[in-house]
């Protein structure tokens, strides 16, 4: 019998359908997005899924992360973007990984580390279309473009990618998404006039792929939308656009008892029981993700039963209402829609977060278990 006494339900089934449901809304390859342990899916379990399914491109975003990944796919092709100055970078070119450049000192300790291995860094170019955050701006590409230029006709560099990152693919009607494609569209110009042809062209992450066909370039880069949770509910939901759940999140009820009306539940007694109530006892916390916000808003599923929450979330468990709950039963907290289960897009609307938010937070007190 497990110690834990929650569980993180993981589907290779669904990942599969999901893979599938993204191919079939576009012609360009896809690059898994694994960052943040394959958004608290688990790093390991989710690529080497992904990889059997065909998946050549994977991304994550900081460099322990893409040397943790490469043990696992030996073959793969593995781009990270976050390292900061003075990094060790030559780890990455003796593990074959793809680098993001998109500031000169990037560029400058690429460089260094290419020369001191011997190695031809494989770089992708970074341009801030958009975001403010990343990336060459389109001012200062032409300088680095014909520094790139140098570095790839000595062999120092591989110029793999340009790419960049949109800000609002999330609202289809924005027009930003528009202005972002014409401004990576004269970077690409730029890099052109420098005699630099990138081997792909990315810009679209999961709202891009789903909703802007345009910006699908030759790869899309899938992460939220691969764990079957969408971009916007507000613009689909995930079973509108195809796409199941990975992950289910459940707990054994640790204790049940039967209070009197009047009764304060919980921290502060913020919940106050307004009849004879039968309460129990989920043993998962704010420790373990769950949002403290969704103390008295958010509901569990036992069985049949909707079960609300009652009180403060506390840090490793939380009280419920019901008919009939004892200790031992399975509470589900979220799942997916066609199993009839709350979602952890539901819980990110009663929370003020993002459905991101809810499955990349859950801890590591929570064990991850394959499931069909």
């Amino acid at each position: 019998m497990s110690s834990y006494p929650s569980r993180a339900l993981i589907s290779r089934s669904a990942l599969a359908e999901n893979i599938s449901a993204l191919r079939g809304a576009t012609s360009a390859e896809l690059m898994a997005i694994v960052k943040a342990d394959a958004y608290g899916h688990g790093l390991e379990r989710v690529a080497r899924w992904a990889r059997e399914d065909g998946v050549e491109w994977f991304g994550v975003a900081q460099l322990a992360e893409a040397l943790e990944l490469r043990r696992y796919l030996p073959t793969a092709r593995i781009l990270t973007w976050i390292f900061t100055p003075g990094a060790d970078l030559t780890q990455a070119l003796a593990a074959d990984l793809d680098l993001s450049v998109g500031s000169p000192w990037a560029l400058a300790d690429v460089e260094r580390a290419a020369r001191a291995t011997g190695k031809t860094a494989r770089v992708h170019v970074k341009v801030d279309t958009g975001m403010s955050r990343g990336g060459f701006a389109i001012a200062d590409l032409p300088a680095a473009a014909a520094k790139i230029a140098e570095l790839a006709a000595e062999g120092v560099a591989d110029v793999v990618g340009l790419w960049s990152h949109l800000a609002c693919a999330d609202d289809p009607t924005s027009g930003q998404t528009e202005y972002q494609t014409a401004v990576f569209e004269e970077a690409r110009t730029v890099l052109a006039e420098a005699g630099v042809v990138p081997e792909v062209l990315h810009l679209a992450a999961s709202a891009g792929a789903l909703w802007h066909p345009s910006t699908h370039y030759d790869l899309v880069r899938p992460g939220i939308a691969l764990y079957g949770v969408s971009p916007n509910p507000q613009v689909q939901r995930a079973d509108e656009i195809g796409l199941r759940a990975v992950m289910q999140l459940e707990a054994d009820l640790l204790t049940s008892r039967d209070v009197p009306a009047g009764k304060g539940v919980s921290y502060n007694h913020t919940y106050v029981t307004s009849a004879n109530a039968h309460l129990a006892v989920v043993p998962l916390g704010y420790a373990d993700g769950i949002p403290r916000l969704a103390s008295n808003v958010a509901n569990v599923r036992v069985g049949e039963a909707v079960c609300p929450i009652r009180g403060r979330v506390c840090m490793d468990q939380f009280v419920i209402e019901g008919v009939g709950l004892e200790a031992g039963q399975t509470a589900i907290l979220f799942g997916d829609a066609r199993d009839g289960l709350p979602t952890a897009d539901d819980w990110a609307a009663l929370t003020n977060t993002i459905g991101y938010e809810i499955v990349s937070r859950i801890g590591q007190h929570v064990q991850r278990v394959d499931a069909p």
